[in-house]
């Protein structure tokens, strides 16, 4: 058990110390002092969004256009260190609940997002490279995010439309290449997703490879080309499968990717698989005073084997990003997103929403 003197070293560190920034949700917890520390920090996203296609019918049978303000998400991110070598994060997740029946359909809820213990491994292996136990980020999400900055419009192209999740419970180990050559993240995870309980006995095997061709020129430094496979199984000799290939490029004056995924679903054993594939591309062009633009095209085919199924979204906005001060992260952002389908049965409308969203982190 900790001790009263260790408790109130806690304590202490966290009044007396500010909380670090980021951009987006904390990254792993970076080793300190042989000694407790504790960090608290928040992350909000909120937006106002009208819906202007398609109109919806009211409760007194009216055509309207639906508007809504509304928080997407609302983090508590508690980090901090045990020893120098053993980290840890906690992360609830306040969302909103959608059970049909439930008493507390339309609150908001309280859940674990991320729970994990993490044993660095810098004494031993290259500076950045960890073990982690827990429920975590997964390999894909957590790279591209990084790269995109952008969660609080959506989430990036392979979460959005249901293909990976962003956090899953497991066992994972990191690792850095030498020089700034890339990196390498495999795990092995439940693979039902942080929003549900394990049901049988497959998991999911997870790996990421990430190469940096040329880590000492001035500008070719942000090429990343990453290579991402996922393997696992709704039930047994029924199986799931992910795969990516991504092109990403970091600049102070822009952030761009292209991504294509690959996927198979069978369901059971008894029915066929089906294969759809999609990609992504992105541009956010930056200024030194703040202001940001977002242009992203995502195209998928759910179904192969259905000629013509397909969907495509495209997104255009400025943001402006405030300038840091005492540790505060925050933006605000328009933009206007439009979503199309081909060949779906039941046939859907062409969606268009124009929202206004804002960001807090500290």
């Amino acid at each position: 058990m900790i001790s009263r003197s260790a408790i109130l070293v806690c304590f202490a560190i966290l009044l007396a110390r500010p909380v670090a920034a980021q951009t987006t949700a904390p990254a792993s917890p970076s080793p300190g002092p042989d000694q407790p520390s504790i960090k608290v920090g928040v992350l909000i996203f909120a937006d106002y969004t009208v819906q202007q296609q398609p109109k919806i019918t009211d409760a007194d049978g009216n055509e309207v256009t639906f508007s809504t303000f509304q928080i997407t998400r609302s983090y508590i991110n508690v980090t901090g260190n045990i020893t120098k070598n053993i980290a840890f994060r906690l992360t609830p997740d306040i969302a909103r609940e959608t059970g049909v029946g439930s008493s507390l359909n339309g609150s908001y809820t309280f859940r674990l997002k991320y729970a994990f213990m993490q044993w660095n491994l810098d004494d031993h292996l290259t500076p950045g490279s960890f073990a982690r136990f827990g429920m975590q980020q997964s390999p894909w999400i957590d790279f591209i995010d990084s790269v995109y900055r952008y969660r609080f419009q959506g989430q990036t192209f392979e979460d959005r439309e249901g293909y990976l999740p962003s956090s899953d419970t497991g066992a994972t180990f990191h690792y850095n290449l030498p020089g700034n050559y890339g990196d390498v993240h495999t795990g092995v995870f439940n693979g039902e997703t942080f929003q549900r309980a394990e049901v049988n006995d497959q998991k999911a095997f997870q790996v990421r490879g990430t190469l940096r061709p040329v880590p000492n020129h001035a500008v070719l430094k942000g090429l990343r080309l990453t290579g991402f496979y996922d393997h696992d199984a709704y039930v047994k000799n029924a199986e799931r499968r992910r795969a990516i290939f991504g092109v990403t490029f970091e600049h102070p004056y822009v952030h761009a990717g292209f991504n294509y995924l690959s996927t198979t679903d069978q369901t059971s054993a008894t029915r066929a698989a089906i294969d759809g594939r999609g990609w992504t591309a992105f541009v956010t062009p930056r200024t030194s005073i703040g202001w940001e633009g977002l242009f992203r095209v995502d195209h998928v085919e759910p179904n192969r084997d259905v000629a013509g199924q397909k969907k495509d979204r495209t997104i255009g906005g400025v943001a402006y990003w405030f300038p840091r001060q005492s540790g505060i992260t925050s933006a605000l952002m328009f933009d206007v997103e439009n979503v199309k389908y081909a060949a779906f049965s039941p046939s859907r409308p062409t969606e268009r929403r124009i929202a206004v969203h804002a960001m807090l982190n500290f």
